[in-house]
């Protein structure tokens, strides 16, 4: 869902795709240049397709970020008109995303009573700072940060934060009275209470999730949320079910946005900063991966930079008149390519009709709070991938231990905490890896000049004379030990002792300063048992290195050969002599 990979022009820069020359020619409204008339039909009817669907996913969505249900749609404008304007990507749909809502609600929780003036205050500048940081990374070519959220981590982070959707919405679902608190006490709340839950509610809750369910098994097209909203709205009006205990959105405020920041203080800044820098980082991973998974799907050209900078300025302006971060949405992108979408005339055609319909917000009332419940809840099993969870206990137990470990601790410590110790438990488990590389022994191939690992081709013959060794990673200080005692190993498996010893460098970047003084005791040892040494397949780095380390008189350019063979033919060639 957040990393797809694509080509990249400039080897240095992994955030930005090829551009085309319409991406080159304009920055602004980019996907509108030399837009065609034949083009309007198919775009209009994407707009409206992804109308239907923002509608109720938009006010579910603010629901679940603690904000006035008003402020989804805000969002959802804000974040639609900026990329229009500033991003590359002519598909993608950006607004309030259930990913990042329960991110940065549970955060600035902890910092303000939820609906009050200062949590609103604090959302605000929330979607300020994670919009500049968003558009910093886009404008500095950052977007490499977002690889150290692995394939793993990416799923059991996406798997913990459906559990929070899940059981922040578990009291409106069965129309008990709301609860705060942890996860856990969250949920032990609501078991206690289920003697007391509406009938009602549940049942509006069920049904409306089925509709939506039904809707997508279907096609993605049906607008199954839409029709559970309007149904249900229509159903507690005409039955009267607020006096059965029927909780609904009540007055939905719908005047025109109150523009600035409030309560702006150094010290709310440096408050909201840890939280907006995990939102940033998560909105730049699905931001990239929905951006060139529809490129590539598309077969057209973006660039990521961007599009970054698109989401980013939405965000701001998002926060600016008082709404909540926005992110690219995989979902709305799907629709909107589904429904023949070519350009981002159809987001501004979206964002118009919902300035239009902003003014009726008031037939909102009669939602019920249940409806929006069980639109959240749809969208949680769609973001917990538990088919992903058992490919990656099938593939690698450590790994699946770091998507469990994240998914634990998401779910019930906190997010932040949560990306935190994953993202440093992957790191670590990456260093150890590369830090315990293997030392492999090679053979040639009969009839060839190929020298390939002996464990993997049966065919490949060693030379008794002759040990061939190929360590295909840089030589430094986390591994420098481990390689000593490899070779080590591998001198000690050889009897009788070999009269060469050949360490084919291929893959080898880099020596560092332990790594040469590492080589420097082998050199000694090999001289000591009388074991002549080369080297192949050498870089001009990696020589450079040796050069600096003072190991030119021991590994001169008569020790390196441009192949293993080329150094073994050599050393043959002297013994016959």
């Amino acid at each position: 869902m957040f990393r797809v990979g694509r080509r990249d022009p400039d080897p240095n820069d992994r955030t930005t795709g090829p551009a085309s020359p319409r991406h080159r020619a304009a920055m602004l409204l980019s996907s509108l240049v030399g837009y065609q008339r034949s083009s309007g039909v198919p775009d209009l009817i994407a707009a409206i397709t992804l109308l239907v669907i923002a509608v109720p996913e938009q006010l579910a969505t603010s629901r679940l970020a603690g904000m006035p249900p008003i402020t989804g749609f805000y969002a959802f404008i804000a974040g639609s008109v900026l990329f229009a304007l500033l991003g590359s990507n002519p598909q993608m749909s950006v607004g309030a995303d259930s990913t990042i809502a329960p991110l940065f609600a549970v955060g600035i929780a902890h910092l303000a009573p939820a609906d009050s003036s200062n949590y609103i205050a604090l959302i605000g500048l929330l979607a300020v700072s994670v919009g500049v940081i968003v558009m910093l990374v886009g404008l500095l070519r950052f977007g490499w940060i977002a690889e150290f959220l692995s394939a793993p981590i990416i799923t059991g982070f996406m798997a913990g934060v459906a559990i929070i959707i899940v059981v922040h919405q578990l009291a409106d679902l069965f129309g008990i009275p709301s609860v705060s608190g942890s996860n856990i006490h969250r949920v032990v709340t609501v078991i206690r209470h289920l003697s007391d839950a509406n009938g009602w509610t549940l049942g509006i809750g069920v049904v409306v999730f089925a509709i939506v369910v039904a809707a997508q098994r279907i096609s993605s097209k049906l607008p199954g949320a839409l029709v559970g909203l309007v149904g249900s709205t229509v159903l507690v009006s005409a039955l009267a079910l607020k006096s059965h205990g029927v909780a609904v959105l009540g007055a939905v405020a719908h005047g025109a946005p109150r523009f600035g920041l409030h309560g702006l203080s150094w010290s709310a800044f440096g408050s909201v900063l840890p939280i907006a820098a995990v939102v940033a980082l998560v909105v730049v991973s699905q931001t990239a991966a929905t951006s060139r998974a529809f490129a590539d799907g598309g077969h057209y050209d973006v660039d990521v930079g961007r599009d970054f900078i698109g989401v980013g300025a939405g965000s701001v302006m998002a926060g600016v008149v008082g709404a909540f971060p926005v992110n690219a949405s995989p979902a709305r992108t799907a629709a909107v390519a589904s429904a023949g979408g070519k350009s981002q005339a159809v987001s501004l055609a979206a964002a118009v009709g919902l300035v239009v319909l902003i003014p009726e917000a008031g037939l909102l009332k009669d939602v019920p709070l249940a409806t929006l419940s069980a639109v959240l809840i749809y969208i949680a099993t769609r973001i917990f991938h538990g088919r992903d969870l058992v490919a990656i206990a099938k593939f690698d137990l450590l790994e699946f231990g770091l998507a469990l470990t994240t998914l634990l601790i998401v779910a019930l410590v906190g997010v932040e905490q949560g990306i935190g110790v994953a993202v440093a438990l992957a790191v670590v488990d990456r260093t150890r890896l590369n830090a315990r590389p293997r030392l492999r022994r090679m053979g040639k191939l009969a009839g060839t000049t190929s020298w390939v690992p002996v464990e993997t081709d049966a065919d490949a013959q060693e030379n008794p004379e002759v040990l061939v060794l190929l360590f295909a990673t840089s030589i430094w200080y986390a591994n420098a030990v481990h390689f000593h005692e490899e070779l080590r190993q591998a001198l000690a498996n050889v009897k009788p002792a070999p009269h060469l010893l050949v360490l084919d460098a291929a893959g080898m970047n880099d020596v560092d300063f332990t790594g040469v003084r590492i080589l420097r005791e082998v050199l000694c040892e090999l001289e000591a048992q009388k074991i002549a040494f080369a080297m192949a397949r050498v870089g001009n780095h990696v020589r450079a290195s040796l050069s600096r380390g003072g190991l030119d008189d021991k590994i001169s350019d008569a020790h390196i050969y441009p192949s293993a063979d080329a150094a073994v033919s050599a050393f043959g060639a002297r013994q016959a002599t």
